[in-house]
C-alpha cells in the first residue's frame, strides 16, 4: 500500500496566495533604448504592486504593541514584505521633501535616483553601448561616480540623510505597530523571506 504523505507545519499561520513565476527576458543583446524601456516597465509593474493606502493606514484597532521582541521582529518582517512598495514610496517622499528648499538638488537627485532604478535595480537585460557589452560592475561604478558628483555639486547630504532617516523611522514604527493578522502574502514573497517553509512534494512509495 502506498504511504500517505504527511503535511509539514509551516512557520507562520497566516494565509498565502500562490502566484505564477515571473516572466524572464531573453539574453539576446538588445539596444540600450529597449533595455531602458523594459526597465521602465519593470518599475511600473513594481509600483503597481503597492498596497492600497487605506489598508496601509488601517484603523486604530489594527495598531498595537507586540508582546515580545521576537513577535515584533516577526511582525516587522511580515509587514516589510507585504508593504514593501509603500515603505519605499514613503522613504522616497521623505527624501524628496527634505530637498524642497533646494530645487536644483531635488531635480539632480531625482534624475540620479531614476538612473539607479532603471540601470541597476530593475534592469534584467545586458546593456550595450556602441556595440560593446557593459558589465554590471561597470554600470554600478558609473552610477556611484555620478552620485558622488551630484553630492559634490549640490551638497545636500545632511538634509537628504535626515529625510531618508525620517522615512525609515516611520516605516519601522508602522511595521512594528501594524498587526499583520488578516494580511495575505503572496506565496513566493513569504517563502523568500523565510516566513513559511517550502517543502518539496513527497512521492508515494512504490507498492510492495
Amino acid at each position: 500500500m502506498p504511504s500517505t504523505p504527511t503535511n509539514t507545519p509551516t512557520a507562520a499561520t497566516y494565509a498565502t496566495i500562490p502566484i505564477s513565476s515571473d516572466a524572464t527576458y531573453t539574453t539576446i543583446p538588445i539596444s540600450a533604448t529597449d533595455v531602458i524601456l523594459r526597465s521602465t516597465q519593470n518599475l511600473s509593474v513594481s509600483i503597481s504592486r503597492r498596497r492600497p493606502w487605506p489598508e496601509f493606514l488601517a484603523t486604530t484597532a489594527s495598531l498595537n504593541f507586540p508582546k515580545s521582541l521576537s513577535a515584533a521582529t516577526l511582525r516587522f518582517r511580515i509587514n516589510a514584505s507585504y508593504f514593501s512598495v509603500n515603505y519605499a514610496i514613503i522613504v522616497t517622499a521623505c527624501a524628496a521633501a527634505s530637498l524642497i528648499g533646494s530645487p536644483i538638488a531635488l531635480i539632480v537627485f531625482g534624475f540620479v535616483f531614476f538612473l539607479w532604478l532603471i540601470l541597476h535595480f530593475f534592469r534584467e537585460d545586458p546593456l550595450l553601448l556602441w556595440g560593446r557589452h557593459v558589465s554590471d560592475w561597470a554600470v554600478i561604478l558609473g552610477l556611484v561616480l555620478i552620485t558622488i558628483a551630484a553630492f559634490w555639486i549640490t551638497g545636500p547630504l545632511n538634509s537628504l540623510s535626515i529625510g531618508i532617516s525620517i522615512g525609515l523611522l516611520v516605516s519601522v514604527i508602522h511595521g512594528v505597530l501594524r498587526n499583520p493578522e488578516g494580511l495575505f502574502l503572496e506565496e513566493n514573497d513569504a517563502v523568500s523571506n523565510g516566513l513559511i517553509v517550502s517543502t518539496p512534494a513527497v512521492a508515494p512509495n512504490p507498492p510492495v
